[in-house]
């Protein structure tokens, strides 16, 4: 699956209704700085200055408009972002060496357990967080060591203009091409291997609670429903701006898409329906690195970012949105319904087991590459 941070110069792009909503959300989320002075104060307050990683382009424009921005007046301290295309191959080497000169970083969950495992993070001050940021993230995604800041989710979405509201509604429509005829496209990435895996078990019938772990039987059932529907795909995509494009082209009647990229189109007026039901979500977490220079102030932005406002200002500003779901109520009613983090929507997704795919397999490799190696196989049959 394409990481977000792939993604990262989506930004949202707004209708004439969408520009005014958005307009009154960005006036009131900026404003956190002087509304909760007085708890930053508190607890938030220092000086100096925080050191953290970012993936350049409009996302990073986006954070430093709706986050550091606002956390810098609020707090006193000063954000230095540093970019980079991915942030990995730097915090390990920076480990390595012993010499740490970034204090927080994005990673991958895929990479993020066995770099944890490693020692490279430090636990995650949750005595600094609102009441309301610590009720509005669930339990299972505030990790000793991280906290999500990116929920990416791999989804269906389907030309509205040849099936109306009567569309595709799980992965099992997808896959049947009597029902809804017409060309399907998927991702030919190695990485959405395990996307695939899941969305497999799904249309096979297999619940969404019993997919994970993904083992050897489960896999080879997973490969041979793929086999179904493998002669329908026209399009094996590689950029994660195609889907929608060949969509408005009229190439593909469904395919599976991101859901910033949908969302953004969808929000433009893109004749384009999102199925939520058995959409595979995964997350890049906001992780405190060991032996950074200004430990405490990067304790201090984390918190900061999970406020619910300045939370709903992150998805505004990027695209995406974070693991707070009271910041729904901070977002566009326009855009609300559309996110991961929505309540309706939420109930319905898979999420990804990270653990389970750094987990080392008997032949030395992870699960993550043994499915990838299966996937190269099966594509070049």
């Amino acid at each position: 699956m394409t990481s977000p941070r792939n993604d990262k110069t989506e930004q949202f792009t707004f209708n004439r209704r969408s520009i005014l909503q958005a307009a009154i959300a960005a006036l009131a989320i900026p404003a956190v700085a002087r509304s909760t002075v007085a708890f930053a104060q508190d607890k938030l307050s220092g000086s100096g200055q925080v050191v953290v990683y970012s993936a350049g382009g409009a996302f990073t424009q986006g954070l430093r408009k709706y986050v550091y921005e606002p956390f810098t007046q609020a707090t006193g301290i000063k954000v230095i972002d540093v970019i980079a295309d991915v942030a990995e191959p730097q915090v390990k080497a920076m480990n390595q060496a012993g010499r740490v000169d970034w204090d927080t970083a994005f990673i991958q969950g895929s990479t993020f357990p066995s770099m944890d495992e490693a020692g490279m993070f430090v636990p995650i001050d949750y005595s600094l967080w609102e009441t309301e940021s610590l009720e509005g993230t669930p339990q299972s995604v505030r990790l000793k060591n991280a906290v999500p800041d990116i929920a990416s989710a791999y989804l269906i979405t389907y030309d509205k203009r040849v099936f109306g509201d009567n569309g595709p509604k799980s992965w099992a429509d997808f896959l049947d091409v009597k029902a809804f005829p017409g060309p399907r496209g998927l991702s030919g990435l190695t990485a959405a291997a395990k996307n695939h895996i899941v969305i497999a078990l799904q249309a096979d019938g297999m619940p969404i609670s019993v997919i994970w772990p993904l083992t050897d039987e489960k896999i080879d059932r997973a490969f041979k429903k793929l086999d179904d529907i493998k002669p329908h795909i026209t399009k094996w995509f590689t950029a994660a701006g195609e889907p929608n494009q060949l969509l408005m082209n009229r190439e593909l009647v469904m395919t599976s898409n991101f859901d910033g990229r949908a969302i953004n189109a969808i929000r433009q007026g893109a004749p384009i329906n999102m199925i939520w039901d058995g959409a595979y979500v995964n997350y890049t977490y906001w992780t405190v690195l060991k032996g950074g220079p200004n430990h405490d102030n990067a304790q201090k932005l984390v918190a900061f970012v999970n406020r619910a406002k300045i939370a709903a200002g992150f998805t505004l500003g990027t695209g995406y949105p974070g693991p707070n779901t009271n910041q729904v109520k901070y977002l566009p009613s326009d855009l609300a319904p559309l996110l991961s983090i929505n309540p309706e929507n939420a109930s319905k997704v898979v999420h990804e087991d990270s653990a389970w795919l750094a987990g080392k397999r008997s032949d030395g490799k992870t699960n993550l590459e043994h499915i990838g190696d299966r996937w190269l196989q099966w594509r070049a049959q």
